[in-house]
């Protein structure tokens, strides 16, 4: 999908001088009114350094050591780098730091939360590709990051190969990555964990650094990573609002700087997090900078340009350094982006990057492997994969919700590795919802009608960890109900056609429903119009189905049972009752009087679970009724009906005068009474009961309960029905 304000990109012609530093070596020469870099500064085959190899942006971080991976302004390079100043060739090369609390890059999958700090940043809303825009944001920074991104190790990008090169767990000095070493991970399917407008007050005209640690420790705690393994591949990126001055970056000369929350240097002081080290970056507002923060510096007359060369410079510095400076980086304390920054042609010159999100303009980064180990800026390199285990977490697709109404959504993910234990976290779900870390569970009553961009993750004990990304839309609730009413488990075989007629009512008259279907046998199709299910299956196997019906008002109701089918000749072993123990809390696809299903602590108790289905005890003339329709499957042979029964009466008559029956029918017909319970059978304890239904295989029955309480001993009598079955076997 295109982010807005995309359409205006296009290749450079390649004609317009440039403003470019560079921090490894910078050859400034007059050019036009501008400054310029040749080929040669992007590569460490150059001349011998010159005087005494200092960090050419050392004026920048001098006092302030916090701002690593400094941006440096191109006004700022103008006036400040000399020309011709470079570090000599052999160190030029990154060198690993030996971590800082064991950590020295992003090993898993990149966690990106984009925060968005400040009231002033206005009303959030949604645009077409589903990102988040803000009304204050006039030049539409926020969908642009977000698109940038959630396209990030899609397409089979190779950006993100450059720092996938780099790794931890080597010697400290090291300038090579053994194959076995935990590399950088490719941010699969997307970086983008989570976005937030933090509005609860206006962000700091000038903020420090300590405040914007502060503001990251803020965002952990929001999207739930609160602990250091949650943390482990996460940066925050603290996007302050237009007009504002974020650490004087515009009166100090630079676009941007990443660090850590354990840096005790931070203006204003280190941050205490609750949530073990956080990796956050400081980017303001970057349009406001015009041209000297990157402003057209790929396509003209785009003001997006630096943005996402900015901030991309940023992410690949702090994927390779997570914690400064316990990563990678050079004798002068330069980062993989700060070497490469603002080259305008020849090897490593900024360029746009197509994403299956759209196209982006970015700088390159510095590859030690380039041109046979001696070093150099690239933007494409080949993906390196970790040598660890891998987790992948299955993507649920888009998501439909509505308000007020319950949901229920199951996370799936699988480790490569045996044997470990999965934890799961979620960003920007839908307020009312959470994840249950451990099952990977999604629950709860949505609150808010908005369309949601939410990341899910899990992780194992190793720290390897795998994430997906989907949209939830949360409609309004509406007044009127759509009901499906559940056709019960279905059995077919396959060759042999079916018709099974779905029914739905509406609370509001004179609406048209429309039908779908998920999870049908293969062969088996719906009508939109009528509900009819049709077709021969084609395939054995037993599907889960939900059948939906919809109004115009955009009122839905769904239904879900199982569909086996199996060979002419062949019998399934299976149960085919559905809600066999009531755990859903209601009927379906029971028919039962009105009080039937009852929970733990209204009177009585349940064999197993928490439900079950009480009928009479009511202590006078009254008759409950339970009942389910299915069809036996004509190949089975071994066809069991079972319940565990309780019965327990005050009655203390010696005649039958409450009784239970269970009965076997066809329509309206009784076909059979398996059993007649009554007072006299009272146990105060479950039994089980067990009964062949072989004789009705290849037969649609009804199997019955009812309950009648005549009142006439005195007393009453309760029945109490639970975990039952209908199991059919060859």
């Amino acid at each position: 999908m295109a982010p807005t304000g995309r359409s205006e990109r296009g290749r450079a012609n390649g004609a317009r001088p440039r403003l470019i530093p560079n921090a490894l070596a910078i050859g400034l020469a007059a050019a036009g009114g501008g400054l310029v870099v040749s080929a040669a500064t992007a590569s460490a085959a150059m001349a011998p350094a010159v005087g005494s190899g200092a960090a050419p942006l050392a004026p920048l971080t001098a006092g302030h050591g916090y701002r690593h991976g400094v941006v440096p302004s191109l006004s700022w390079a103008r006036t400040h780098i000399a020309a011709g100043s470079a570090i000599a060739s052999s160190p030029n090369d990154m060198n690993f730091g030996g971590g800082i609390s064991g950590v020295g890059v992003t090993t898993g999958p990149e966690q990106v939360y984009l925060v968005f700090w400040g009231s002033q940043w206005g009303a959030q809303s949604t645009n077409a590709q589903g990102y988040y825009t803000y009304s204050g944001d006039s030049q539409n920074i926020a969908p642009d990051l977000q698109a940038f991104m959630r396209g990030l190790g899609t397409g089979g990008e190779t950006w993100s190969g450059v720092m996938t090169q780099y790794c931890e767990g080597v010697a400290t000095g090291s300038q090579t990555c053994p194959s076995n070493a935990a590399h950088v991970g490719y941010p699969t399917g997307g970086a983008l964990a989570g976005v937030w407008e933090d509005a609860s007050a206006a962000a700091p005209s000038t903020a420090s650094g300590h405040a914007l640690g502060v503001e990251a420790v803020n965002a952990a705690t929001h999207f739930g990573n609160t602990t250091q393994a949650s943390n482990r591949n996460t940066q925050y990126v603290v996007i302050s609002p237009t007009g504002t001055n974020p650490d004087n970056y515009q009166g100090q000369g630079f676009c941007a700087w990443h660090d850590y929350t354990g840096d005790s240097t931070l203006s204003g002081g280190g941050v205490s997090s609750p949530d073990g080290l956080l990796a956050f970056t400081n980017l303001p507002y970057i349009p406001d900078a015009g041209a000297n923060c990157g402003a057209s510096f790929v396509n003209p007359g785009n003001n997006l340009d630096g943005v996402t060369i900015v901030e991309g410079h940023e992410y690949a510095e702090t994927i390779t350094d997570q914690y400064p400076a316990g990563g990678w980086t050079d004798s002068s304390g330069a980062e993989t982006g700060d070497k490469c920054a603002w080259i305008s042609s020849g090897q490593g010159a900024s360029q746009n990057i197509s994403l299956t999100t759209g196209t982006f303009a970015v700088q390159s980064t510095w590859a030690n492997d380039f041109g046979g180990g001696s070093g150099g800026c690239e933007v494409s390199h080949p993906i390196v994969s970790n040598g660890g285990n891998t987790v992948t977490v299955t993507n649920p697709g888009n998501q439909t919700s509505t308000v007020g109404t319950a949901v229920s959504l199951q996370i799936h993910a699988s480790d490569s590795a045996s044997g470990q234990t999965l934890t799961y976290s979620a960003s920007s779900l839908p307020t009312g919802l959470s994840i249950n870390s451990s099952s990977g569970l999604i629950s709860g009553t949505p609150t808010t009608a908005a369309t949601w961009s939410v990341t899910v993750t899990a992780a194992d004990t190793t720290g390897a960890s795998g994430s997906t990304s989907f949209t939830w839309t949360v409609n309004p609730a509406v007044s009127n109900t759509v009901t499906v009413t559940n056709p019960g488990n279905q059995s077919s075989t396959v060759g042999t056609a079916v018709s099974l007629q779905i029914h739905a009512s509406d609370s509001a008259g004179g609406q048209t429903l429309t039908y779908s279907a998920s999870g049908l046998p293969a062969g088996l199709s719906i009508n939109s119009s009528s509900g009819l299910i049709s077709g021969t299956p084609t395939t054995i196997g037993t599907s889960s189905v939900t059948v939906s019906a919809s109004d115009t008002t955009g009122a839905s109701g769904s239904a879900s049972f199982s569909w086996t089918v199996s060979s002419a000749s062949s019998c399934p072993s299976a149960q085919l009752l559905g809600n066999p123990g009531f755990e859903t809390g209601s009927a379906s696809p029971w028919s039962a009087t009105a009080g039937v299903i009852s929970a733990n602590g209204s009177g009585e108790i349940a064999h197993s679970g928490s439900w079950f289905a009480w009928l009479d005890g009511y202590g006078r003339p009254h008759t409950d009724t339970l009942a389910q329709t299915v069809t036996v499957n004509a190949n089975c042979h071994t066809d069991t009906f079972s319940f565990w029964l309780w019965i327990d009466t005050s009655e203390r008559t010696s005649s039958s005068v409450d009784t239970l029956k269970v009965q076997v029918l066809s329509g309206s017909t009784v076909l059979t009474t398996l059993k007649t319970f009554s007072n006299l059978n009272a146990n105060n304890s479950y039994v089980q009961y067990t009964f062949s239904l072989s004789k009705y295989a290849g037969k649609k029955i009804t199997l019955k309960f009812t309950g009648s309480e005549t009142d006439r001993g005195g007393g009453t009598t309760n029945f109490v029905v639970d975990d039952t079955a209908l199991t059919q076997a060859p």
